[in-house]
């Protein structure tokens, strides 16, 4: 059964709910708080006709007898009636409400299921703060005067699309209404947009953090890297464009000169950007050049943290980077650019080494960590870390390439080298790799 879902305007209406007991009492209260005039009737009181005027029923007396009454005495009238969990018996079906005035939200489940109503509605409250409340009132007034100024529905729409990208909301829920005001009021008289470095995450869509995902919704332009997976776009907003600017070993890319270009050019425009990066876009991620040079353009910055796959990697396995007893430091380094040169200081310098970007030159990192610190050091190497097609596999760090090889594992990939390799056991570690 499919329902066509309505807020009622119940201010002032007569209303009745039957019933004796808790759940009685609930929804009468429910209907009050909505300024409902609202008439209790016990179960034993009940007599046809006495549902007569009223806008709205509610039978709570689980009486199948009664239920069958007041069915068909509403139906005859053509008042609305719910005949608590009896589904055939409602012509409305009271929602799971979160309150966030003026904000409402309404959960339904056809009746299917009040329980998963009310979980979904808790997991809601948790996401839809109690900031939500006084911003949404904020716009609300910035509306009428936008509309009072004449301002297109086009123009309107990117100052709210400003806002919601803007540091207000959170103003509000740490308490500072004036600053909140204050900077409510500056972004009424500005265009200049904003940028947002956010990390999306190893890969796992899951993995990224509440502040991205709601950053991604916000978006107006999205400047996503080659290896972010179409379920962590998913989050993006219906109007969010999407531009690939990911750089690919061996294919065409996009320069760096010209990603930091095209985020300036946006934020001048007004627009608000997120610059989606895999894993930490402060960890081999340029995040930090990016930010250099947008400060240094003026354009105004936030940078949100990810979960960086040097991390991720090892803990979709069951490896750790620490481990009492075994590691207490950890070398975080890169295959590329160079850095192989380092990599004997390194490795020999702590307990866990851990290389980024490590598949294309995996036989030569190999032999270097293995002078440094053994050939028979455990080493694993996990590709594509927490995507569906993650796969891994685990040795001496002597022979840890040649394995590689035979199990035809993928870029991107990750080696680990240290004790913590066989700190968990082979069946623990067997069943997070075949997962």
């Amino acid at each position: 059964m499919r329902y066509y879902p309505v807020f009622l305007d119940l201010s002032g209406q007569p209303c009745v709910v039957l019933g004796d007991g808790e759940l009685a009492r609930e929804k009468a209260a429910g209907l009050r708080e909505a300024g409902a005039e609202v008439r209790v009737v016990a179960a034993a009181d009940y007599r046809p006709g006495m549902l007569a005027g009223a806008r709205l029923v509610v039978d709570a007396t689980d009486d199948p007898a009664i239920n069958r009454l007041t069915w068909d005495e509403c139906e005859r009238a053509a008042i609305l009636i719910n005949v608590v969990d009896r589904p055939a018996q409602c012509r409305f079906i009271a929602p799971a409400i979160v309150r966030r005035d003026p904000v409402v939200v309404a959960i339904s489940t056809s009746g299917e299921s009040p329980f998963l109503a009310a979980a979904l509605r808790a997991r809601i409250e948790r996401w839809l703060g109690t900031e939500w409340g006084p911003f949404t009132a904020l716009v609300g007034r910035i509306r009428r005067d936008l509309r009072a100024q004449g301002v297109s529905i086009a123009g309107q729409t990117r100052a709210y699309r400003r806002f919601l990208a803007s540091d207000v909301r959170q103003l509000f829920r740490a308490g500072k209404t004036d600053q909140a005001e204050r900077r409510a009021a500056l972004l009424t008289v500005t265009r200049s947009g904003r940028v947002a470095l956010v990390g999306a995450g190893p890969g796992d869509p899951e993995l990224i953090t509440v502040k991205g995902r709601d950053l991604l919704a916000d978006a107006d332009y999205v400047l996503h890297d080659a290896l972010i997976s179409p379920r962590t776009l998913a989050w993006c907003g219906p109007q969010t464009c999407l531009e690939a600017v990911g750089k690919r070993g061996g294919e065409d890319s996009t320069s760096q000169v010209e990603i930091t270009g095209r985020m300036i050019e946006l934020a001048r425009e007004g627009h608000f950007v997120v610059r989606l990066k895999g894993g930490d876009p402060f960890l081999f991620g340029r995040g930090g050049e990016e930010l250099r040079e947008l400060t240094e353009a003026g354009v105004d910055v936030v940078v949100v943290p990810g979960v960086t796959s040097a991390l991720a990697a090892g803990a979709s396995i069951g490896v750790p980077a620490t481990l009492r007893g075994a590691a207490s430091s950890v070398a975080i380094t890169t295959a590329r650019g160079g850095a192989t040169g380092r990599l004997r200081e390194l490795a020999a310098a702590s307990d866990t080494l851990i290389v980024l970007m490590a598949r294309a030159n995996l036989h030569e990192t190999a032999a270097e960590v293995a002078r440094a610190v053994g050939p028979s050091t455990p080493a694993a190497v996990v590709s594509r870390a927490t995507f569906d097609d993650e796969r891994s596999v685990t040795g001496p760090i002597a022979d840890i390439a040649r394995l590689a090889d035979a199990a035809r594992l993928a870029a991107p990939a990750t080696l680990i080298v240290g004790d913590v390799v066989n700190a968990v056991s082979a069946r623990s570690l067997g069943a997070l790799a075949t997962r």
